[in-house]
């Protein structure tokens, strides 16, 4: 280390102990300490005044005798290892025990020479444990910017108040990043395999800022969310940014793309919080193109492009419903990817896809409690969309979700009897102005006249028959109300060619003539 680069940075304060005032004086003029960024704050002639010395003014490494008047250089490393941990010592003996090298050593002892000790070889002890001093700080500084950046990245709330650390740069940005695909490639992973990804992923985010004279401080918020403080000493182009971040995003041995959200630049360290949310919010936008760097002019492009159309949730239940109950579990798997389809080309975020499939989920628990099923528990954990961060995990897991409904639905003992009656119901309500007939129906749903008779009846509790004339009725009602037609349109237009069997029935259920039924509607309407 040269004096200029030495000069860059603070000096190594060392404590000189001899019990020989000449030795320590030799020891103080021998080498050009300042040369390797070291000051000598003084000397100690046995172990209690340099422990005095050091409440005066710690040292960062001691430089002792081992054989001293009063407490010698093995007791002054005991002490020191209880004291100051963190102190550095080098033992200098003129004599060759085997047995005081051991027990120093014990203790954290740095080196053990002999006298008469060589420059060189003090020299190079000394280059040692100042580069060991030196890299134990920076550690020490990397930990306390972690532990700052771990609380930012939660709202600085977790840990309560703490202040941002001394770091100084043209700029900050705070970059948020996550393997794209991660349910499907990294889930069944092993612990240690998946630690092996992470640092890979994390290696490659840094080796590329480092490049730009761009100091990076990471720590993982979640399994699947990296956080890196990017401090630069220059005031970068956005051009740049996204350069980097780029042609950064592809890990080596051909694994898949990270993507990173990234905040805009900032000057005050203690506005840290706020940009790791805005980083982390910018994340979803990733399954619309699998961009890899998604900045603020993203994410205003899609905030004005996107308008996506609302799901036909009723429609989607129905035919969910359907396929459930029919135990077609290929039917099933198709009628969710068909959703699926509609969510990407509607460009869905990965929360409005969640959020729609829970108002799904909700409305089938509906239909199936109705239908007599139990055990439909509504408060089953949400998949986390920092693991299900795709499309196709998030249709995985709600296809899983539909194979358990399938096998409750087997459990229950609910058979094909409930979709088949279903299915013949929306047929009726389709064909019931027709002359249709119960045999016409069966031979539709392709069973027995007599099995759909049966099945038919103990669903609905009514006859074919009785089913159809209350269906009819109730539309005659509703269009003697509303309209002015004739009576005999009207008995037409909801399946009966006879007027004067249709005026029987509708007398048998609801007691009055149709003409009556009109009329009285017509008084009502007029009092009201």
């Amino acid at each position: 280390m040269g004096r200029e680069e030495a000069a860059e940075q603070r000096r190594i304060k060392m404590l000189i102990v001899d019990d020989e005032p000449i030795i320590c004086k030799g020891l103080r003029c021998t080498i050009d300490w300042e040369e390797l960024g070291v000051e000598v704050i003084g000397e100690a002639y046995d172990g209690e005044e340099a422990l005095r010395k050091m409440e005066e003014q710690p040292a960062d490494f001691l430089l002792s005798d081992i054989r001293m008047d009063g407490m010698d250089g093995i007791e002054l490393a005991d002490q020191l290892k209880q004291l100051y941990p963190k102190t550095k010592m080098v033992i200098i003996s003129g004599y060759e025990d085997f047995g005081y090298a051991r027990q120093a050593m014990r203790l954290g002892v740095n080196d053990y020479l002999l006298k008469p000790v060589e420059v060189e070889e003090l020299t190079k002890v000394v280059q040692k444990v100042v580069e060991d001093i030196r890299r134990n700080e920076k550690e020490d500084g990397t930990r306390e910017v972690k532990l700052w950046l771990a609380n930012m990245a939660r709202s600085g709330i977790a840990y309560g108040k703490m202040s941002p650390p001394p770091l100084h740069g043209a700029e900050f940005r705070i970059l948020a990043s996550q393997l794209a695909c991660f349910h499907e490639l990294y889930e069944e992973l092993e612990l240690d395999q998946f630690e092996q990804i992470q640092e890979q992923w994390m290696q490659m985010l840094h080796r590329r800022l480092s490049s730009s004279e761009i100091r990076p401080f990471s720590i993982f918020d979640h399994e699947n969310m990296l956080i890196t403080l990017a401090v630069s000493d220059r005031l970068l182009e956005e051009e740049e940014w996204e350069r980097l971040l780029r042609h950064g995003a592809l890990l080596p041995s051909g694994q898949p793309q990270f993507y990173c959200g990234l905040s805009k630049p900032y000057k005050i360290l203690g506005e840290t919080a706020e940009h790791c949310t805005e980083a982390a919010s910018r994340l979803k936008y990733y399954v619309l193109e699998q961009e890899p760097v998604l900045n603020a002019a993203y994410e205003t492009k899609w905030q004005n492009l996107r308008r996506p159309e609302a799901l036909d949730v009723s429609a989607s239940v129905q035919n969910l419903v359907a396929a459930l109950f029919k135990q077609d579990e290929q039917e099933l798997r198709a009628q969710v990817a068909q959703l699926f389809r509609f969510f990407k080309q509607e460009t869905y975020l990965l929360q409005e896809v969640l959020a729609s499939c829970e108002e799904l989920f909700a409305l089938l628990r509906q239909r199936l409690r109705k239908s007599g099923m139990t055990g439909l528990e509504s408060s089953r954990p949400l998949p986390d969309l920092n693991l299900y961060n795709s499309y196709l995990a998030l249709e995985e897991a709600v296809n899983r979700d539909m194979a358990e409904l399938l096998a409750l639905i087997d459990r229950s003992g609910i058979d094909r009897s409930y979709w088949i009656i279903e299915k013949a119901k929306r047929y009726i309500e389709e064909q019931y102005r027709s002359d249709l007939k119960a045999s016409e129906v069966a031979a539709w749903l392709k069973i027995t006249p007599s099995y759909f008779s049966y099945i038919f009846k103990q669903s609905t509790g009514k006859g074919f028959t009785e089913y159809m004339n209350e269906l009819r009725i109730e539309q005659a009602k509703t269009l003697l109300a509303t309209t002015h037609d004739k009576v005999f349109e009207i008995a037409d237009q909801v399946g009966y060619k006879e007027y004067k069997y249709f005026v029987s029935v509708f007398k048998s259920f609801t007691g009055m003539t149709p003409k009556e039924y009109r009329g009285l509607r017509a008084s009502t309407t007029d009092k009201e």
